[in-house]
């Protein structure tokens, strides 16, 4: 059976072993059998709207965090406005010393670059897969970090193990980059509005952010460049 919200399991898994019961204490306090239990925190089954309730007592959050529909406990939704943005900070600093704090900072000023340029063409798909293949490209590295360490709950994320062992995370980048050059074909045969990008333009419209996304141009380029200078030598041999 295929769930109408897959999330849940996961969370409702999650928010038992965070409070560190058993299924068996869990099920006791929720009024169900720990087979039922078992099964919810599977996606065998789908609770009622009674369980839920009792389930959002239980663990002190609201029904849309425990659904899925908010990162808030509470309940709550961030506007953008709201969102913590570490770019803001002045003189922030990260623990792991200087190289954190300046790729972090390259980073994040490239990435405002990038978002500048691409709203003004006024495409929202092409936003949005810059925006997915991005994130997912944070999602793999968080994730590396994550699992490097055995104590780490393995079942923190939705997607199992072996899925993400497979390489789905890249094939979602792939995705994603595939619709960001089908929305950037469609605002041209449109004839839609294009940032202007030539070196003076950029200096000026982001006179502090352009000088790290040329780092990160010419960073970037020397490793890509170093692979095919490594694969032509390769082939001399």
């Amino acid at each position: 059976m295929k769930l109408e919200n897959p999330e849940f399991p996961r969370t409702l898994s999650l928010l038992r072993q965070e409070k560190g019961v058993s299924q068996r204490t869990a099920a006791e306090a929720l009024g169900i059998s720990q087979a039922l239990l078992s099964h919810y925190e599977n996606g065998a089954r789908e609770p009622g709207l009674v369980f839920v309730v009792k389930a959002c007592d239980y663990y002190h959050v609201s029904a849309d965090f425990l659904l899925g529909r908010t990162l808030t406990r509470d309940g709550t939704t961030i506007t953008s406005e709201e969102l913590y943005d570490i770019s803001d900070e002045k003189n922030n600093s990260l623990k792991g010393g200087v190289l954190a704090l300046l790729s972090k900072k390259l980073l994040v000023n490239s990435i405002g670059v990038l978002f500048g340029l691409l709203g003004k063409t006024g495409s929202r798909e092409a936003i949005q897969a810059a925006a997915g293949y991005l994130s997912t490209a944070v999602y793999t590295m968080y994730r590396r970090l994550y699992d490097a360490n055995p104590d780490n709950n393995p079942d923190f994320f939705s997607v199992p193990p072996r899925h993400f062992q497979a390489g789905l995370a890249e094939a979602d980048m792939k995705c994603c980059e595939a619709e960001l050059s089908d929305a950037l074909a469609a605002h041209a045969k449109a004839k839609g509005a294009w940032p202007e990008m030539s070196n003076d333009a950029l200096a000026r419209d982001y006179p502090v952010l352009y000088q790290s996304i040329l780092q990160v141009v010419h960073n970037t380029g020397e490793r890509v460049t170093a692979i095919s200078a490594g694969r032509k030598k390769q082939e001399k041999k």
